[in-house]
C-alpha cells in the first residue's frame, strides 16, 4: 500500500503538461538514435546529458527515461526493416525479424516486436514498483565492507557471466578502473596517471569516454564497413495490428519466461543484450516449432524484445536503490544523478520521494506513449534510413564533437573522445566487451573509497569482507562468479571426452 500510495503521488508529478511534452520529445529522439547505426541508448542518453544540466532533476530523468525507451523501440525497427540492429541489445531480433519482413510481414514482425516490447518493459515497471522500497529499505543495512562486495558482485558478473571471453571482460575492466584513478586521489589528494598533462587532473570525465566508444568507434567500423542504407517498404494499418495482437495471447508462456529472464538480467549486471541472447536461445530450445526459428518465426521476435526491454527497464532498479547500474545507459543515467547533486542509494527514497516516484511513474506513461508513437513512425524512420551514409555519419560525428566539447568545454575532450573512439573500435574489432569498461569508470572511485574505508575501519584486516552476513554472501557469491568460466570449460572438457 505504501508503494501504491507513493506511485500515485508519482502520477500527480508527471502528469503535467510539460513533463508529456518531455515524453514525446523524448521518445521520438530516442527513436531517431535506436534507428540510426552508430548511435544508439548509452551515446544518445550521454549527448543529451549535458542539455539537462539546467533542468530539474525529475524533468531531467523523465526526459532521459523516455529517449531510452524509445531508442530501444527504434533498435527494433532496424533490425526487421534493414537487418541493421540498431541496439547491441536488438541483434537477436534480426534473427527471425528479418526473414519475417522479406516474406511481407514486416508490419506482423514490427506489430509484434513492439507489443512484447511493451509487455517486457511494463513488467518491469511493475517489478520496480513493488521491490524498490524493499530493496531500498534492505540497503539500509549496508556498510562500506558490503557496499564493497556489491561492487565486487558487479564486476565479477561482467566476468563471469559475460558472452564474451572472461579474460577481454577482465581486461576490459581493469583498463576502465585504470580510467577512472586518472586524477587526483580524493581520500589522499596525490595525482595519480595524469603524466603531467594539466588537462588530466580533474580526471576523464565518463561521458567523453562514452561518446567516443559508443559513438565514434561505431561509426568508424561502419565505415570500414562500407554500410548502404537499403531497405524495404513498411506499412502498419490497425488490420495487420489487430490480426497479431489476436495471435499473440498464444504465446503467453514464451512472453513471461521471457519477461522472468529479462527481471534477473536487468537487476544483475547481465543487461539487455545478454537477456535477448539468452531469451532467444531458451525459447528456441523449448518451442516445438525450434527448427523453424532463423526463417521468419514470430516466437523468436516475441522472446528476444521482451527480454530486451524487461532488462532495460529493470537496470535502473539497481542505479536508484543501490547506485550500481545493471547497463551501460544506466551507467550513463547514474552519472546524470551525480552531476544533478543527487546521491543514489537507499537515502535517495527517503530524501528525494518526488524524484524516485515521479520516475518510475513517467516510466508506466513513457511506454504507452512510446508504443503508439513507434506504430505511428516507422514509415517516416523507413525514409530516413534511405539517405545515403556518406550524408549521415558526418552529421552523427558532429554531434558526438558537441556533445563531449560540452561536458567541460575544454578542447582536450576532444582529444580524448577521439582516443576512446579509436579503443571502441579496437574492441569491436577484436571482440572485446565496452559496457565493463564504462561500468567501471562509473563505479571504480567508489569501489575503491568503499575498499579503503573498509580497511581503514578495520585496520588493514581483509577479514572485514567476512566480518557480516551480507558482506560475506556477497563476497563467496562473487568468488563463484569469477570460477564460473572455469568450471563451464571443465563440464565441456568432461563431456568432450570419449
Amino acid at each position: 500500500m505504501e508503494s501504491l500510495t507513493a506511485l500515485i503521488h508519482g502520477f500527480s508529478i508527471a502528469l503535467t503538461p510539460y513533463h508529456l511534452m518531455l515524453m514525446l520529445v523524448g521518445v521520438l529522439l530516442g527513436i531517431l538514435v535506436g534507428v540510426l547505426p552508430g548511435l544508439g541508448a548509452p551515446n544518445g542518453v550521454t549527448l543529451l546529458l549535458p542539455l539537462t544540466f539546467t533542468m530539474e532533476p525529475v524533468s531531467a530523468i523523465i526526459l532521459l527515461s523516455c529517449m531510452y525507451w524509445g531508442a530501444l523501440f527504434g533498435g527494433s525497427t532496424t533490425s526487421i526493416l534493414f537487418n541493421i540492429p540498431g541496439e547491441p541489445s536488438s541483434v537477436a531480433t534480426t534473427f527471425d525479424g528479418y526473414p519475417m519482413a522479406q516474406q511481407g510481414r514486416a508490419g506482423e514482425a514490427l506489430t509484434a516486436a513492439f507489443t512484447s516490447a511493451f509487455f517486457g518493459a511494463l513488467s518491469g515497471v511493475l517489478l520496480i514498483t513493488f521491490l524498490s522500497t524493499w530493496v531500498a529499505d534492505f540497503a539500509m543495512k549496508f556498510s562500506p565492507p558490503e557496499f564493497f562486495g556489491v561492487y565486487l558482485l558487479t564486476f565479477c558478473s561482467f566476468i563471469g557471466m559475460g558472452r564474451t571471453s572472461p579474460i577481454k571482460s577482465l581486461t576490459s575492466l581493469l583498463l576502465g578502473l585504470a580510467a577512472a584513478a586518472v586524477g587526483m586521489d580524493m581520500i589522499s589528494g596525490n595525482i595519480r596517471l595524469t603524466y603531467d598533462i594539466p588537462e588530466l587532473l580533474r580526471g576523464i570525465s565518463f561521458l567523453v569516454a562514452v561518446i567516443g566508444l559508443f559513438g565514434l568507434g561505431e561509426i568508424f567500423i561502419t565505415m570500414e564497413e562500407g554500410l548502404a542504407f537499403k531497405g524495404l517498404e513498411s506499412r502498419i494499418n490497425l488490420k495487420v495490428v489487430f490480426r497479431t495482437w489476436v495471435k499473440l495471447p498464444k504465446y503467453w508462456v514464451t512472453l513471461l519466461r521471457s519477461a522472468a529472464i529479462g527481471w534477473w538480467m536487468g537487476v544483475t549486471p547481465g543487461g539487455p543484450t545478454a537477456a535477448s541472447f539468452m531469451s532467444y536461445g531458451i525459447a528456441k530450445k523449448a518451442s516445438k516449432r525450434g527448427d523453424h526459428f532463423g526463417k521468419g518465426e514470430i516466437e523468436g521476435v516475441i522472446a528476444p524484445e521482451t527480454a530486451d526491454h524487461a532488462a532495460g527497464t529493470c537496470a535502473l532498479l539497481p542505479m536508484l536503490a543501490l547506485g550500481i547500474p545493471g547497463s551501460a545507459t544506466a551507467a550513463v543515467m547514474l552519472g546524470g544523478l551525480m552531476i544533478w547533486g543527487l546521491r543514489p542509494g537507499p537515502m535517495l527514497f527517503i530524501e528525494q520521494k518526488d524524484f524516485v516516484w515521479g520516475l518510475i511513474a513517467s516510466m508506466y506513461l513513457g511506454n504507452v506513449v512510446s508504443l503508439i508513437v513507434v506504430l505511428a513512425t516507422v514509415p517516416l524512420f523507413a525514409a530516413i534510413l534511405r539517405i545515403p551514409f556518406s550524408i549521415i555519419a558526418p552529421v552523427i560525428i558532429v554531434v558526438c564533437a558537441i556533445g563531449a566539447y560540452t561536458v567541460n568545454s575544454v578542447p582536450f575532450d576532444l582529444i580524448l573522445t577521439l582516443l576512446f573512439g579509436v579503443l571502441g573500435y579496437v574492441f569491436k574489432k577484436l571482440d572485446y566487451p565496452i559496457a565493463p569498461m564504462v561500468l567501471a569508470m562509473v563505479l571504480g572511485d567508489k569501489a575503491e573509497e568503499s575498499f579503503r574505508q573498509s580497511l581503514l575501519l578495520s585496520r588493514g584486516k581483509l577479514s572485514i569482507f567476512w566480518s557480516s552476513p551480507i558482506s560475506a554472501t556477497l563476497t563467496v557469491l562473487a568468488a563463484l562468479l569469477i570460477l564460473l568460466p572455469l568450471w563451464s570449460r571443465f563440464r565441456k572438457r568432461a563431456t568432450d571426452k570419449p
